[in-house]
Order: C-alpha cells, then structure tokens, then sequence
C-alpha cells in the first residue's frame, strides 16, 4: 500500500489552508487507549513527560508534537493509534514545560533542542526494540529533522527512517509569515500560551526572566529576540534561526524520510519547499500536497483516520519491506 501525495483531494470545502488549520482542533477527538505515563530525568536536574502505547511490538514509533502543543493533541493521537494498530509501539513526548507540567529549569523548548530528543530515543531503544522510526509535526517536524541530520553517519542503526508533517525547516521564513497581518489569529494564540508559562517562569526566576511589557510583543522576532535566544544560549532571534533550521542539515540525513508540507499551509515560507538535490540530499524526499493546511490534512473516514496517518503507516510499511 503507497500513498502518493497526489492522492490527498479534500472535499471542496476543505480545500482552504486555514479551514484545515482549525479544523481538528475545534473538531476532531480521537478515540484510543489511554498512554501509560512516564518521567524521564535528564543531566540537568530537570524531566521529560513521555506518553506510552505498548503492545509488546519489537518496533517503537517515537512521536513529536509541534510548538506549545503536547503528546496528546489529537494529530498526536491520531497517528499513534494508526502506528499502534499497524503493529508499532509508540513513545509520544512532551517537550519540557509541555503537557500540563512546567518543568523546572530557566529554559523550556526550542526548535534545536535535540539533545532532548536524543535521549527519548536512546531511553526508548533501551527496551530492547529493533527497529525505530521518528515523526513530527511542525516544530517537532523541524527538531525529527535536525537530529537526523546532525546525527548523520554516528545515527543509530535501528532507526529506520522518519516521516514530517507541515514543518517550518527555514525558521525565519516561518517567523516572517506569522508576522503577516492575516497570520494575527494564530500569533495572538501563541502567544496568548506563551505568556501564561512567561508568567510562571519569571515567579520562579525573577532575576532572568523578566514579563514587564510582554504585551507589546506581536512576533516570534520578539518573542524569540528577548526569550528564546538567550534563555537557550544564542546570540539573538537571527543566531537562534540559522542553527536550529533543519533546511541546513536535510543533505546530512542517511536513513529514507519525507516531509509533507501543504501548499496551502499558512505558516511556511517559500523556503519550506526545498526541492533541489543539493537541498535535500539523496535521502530526503518532500511532497507537497495541493491542500492540507498546517498539520490538517483532515480525512472524513469510517476509520477515523486521516490522510496523513494513511500516508505515515504507508511509508513505515515500505522502510520494512
């Protein structure tokens, strides 16, 4: 069974970037077993909050969900209960200060923070399980990537191959689009999120991280400028985006991924869409669907999945072939 991007065709009314956009967050529930939960620590006195779906399979599924999002956000859950009946362990995690638990450093999540993921993999391939393969949705699309790609030749050999979806590899493209007058809708909810885990933080840190004026901040070159740059160890907004865009490593990766971005998603630059060898290296394949919005891709089925799980569980299927 292939799934060709050319067979994704939405239903006339869901042919909009922004329709497919909101639609699974506003409508969609997922119906699956509940995970079992698990606290990961790590070398800096702080913890990973990972979500569980285990079937005693000899193959794990690792699951990264996108910026302020969680493990189980219903594009999380959708394509672990496809991957879980196909077969597959999964292990979906929560990015530090995600899934409803704030964690306990200065610093929280970024686009380059690999080094997390790196440790759920190798904690997960520490079960004994033979095969891996990774997946991500935007942010954690970018962050599936950049780990293949700076892994390269030292990757685990059990790691297969990966799938992405809807990911904003040239990060300060992405920030230049969400800055756009009719982007405002999704910046205001971001940051809107942000300032609740700001607020906290700067309880906790008063003396690194200061709110005063956050609501006159109306784009990640701000956000990114005064939080996320220094608080991960980078120069500025611009130092941040040239070392955590995947688009730079995509030639490094060695095992078989794609990445699915939409042509109508209304988060990616044009730069999103690399589609040279030089760019992509001999590994890495993009497939740009018509429609598909920013992580929709939305399917009315009797099965209850979408699109793109049909087209994960296709490409995981051919990596065992």
């Amino acid at each position: 069974m292939y799934y060709h991007f050319l067979d994704y065709r939405p239903p006339p009314w869901l042919r909009n970037g922004h329709i497919q956009s909101v639609w699974p967050t506003l409508f969609r529930k997922v119906a699956f077993v509940a995970p079992v939960r698990e606290v990961l620590p790590t070398d800096d006195n702080d913890e990973l909050h990972l979500d569980w779906y285990r079937q005693g399979s000899d193959r794990l599924a690792v699951l990264s969900h996108g910026l302020e999002g969680h493990s189980r956000r219903p594009y999380m859950q959708g394509l672990a209960r496809a991957l879980f009946n196909d077969g597959w362990d999964v292990l979906a995690w929560n990015f530090r200060s995600c899934g409803g638990v704030m964690n306990h450093q200065p610093r929280f999540y970024h686009s380059g923070a690999t080094g997390d993921l790196d440790r759920v993999v190798k904690h997960g391939l520490g079960n004994g399980y033979k095969t891996a393969f990774l997946s991500g949705f935007s942010m954690g699309g970018n962050l599936t990537l950049l780990y293949l790609g700076q892994q390269s030749e030292q990757l685990d050999s059990r790691i297969c191959g990966g799938i992405t979806y809807s990911v904003p590899c040239d990060l300060a493209g992405s920030a230049d689009m969400l800055a756009l007058p009719s982007r405002r809708i999704y910046m205001r909810r971001f940051l809107r999120d942000l300032r609740v885990k700001m607020d906290e933080k700067s309880r906790r840190f008063p003396d690194l991280i200061d709110i005063e004026g956050f609501e006159k901040i109306r784009s990640f070159h701000e956000f990114d400028d005064r939080y996320t740059a220094p608080l991960h160890g980078f120069r500025d907004a611009q130092d941040y985006w040239e070392n955590c865009s995947a688009l730079w490593k995509l030639k490094d990766i060695r095992v078989p991924s794609v990445i699915v971005n939409a042509g109508d998603d209304p988060f990616l630059s044009r730069r999103c869409f690399p589609e040279s060898h030089a760019q992509l290296g001999a590994h890495v394949r993009l497939e740009s669907p018509r429609w598909g919005g920013h992580v929709g891709f939305v399917e009315h089925a009797r099965d209850g999945y979408y699109w793109s799980e049909r087209r994960a569980v296709a490409h995981a299927r051919s990596l065992l072939a």
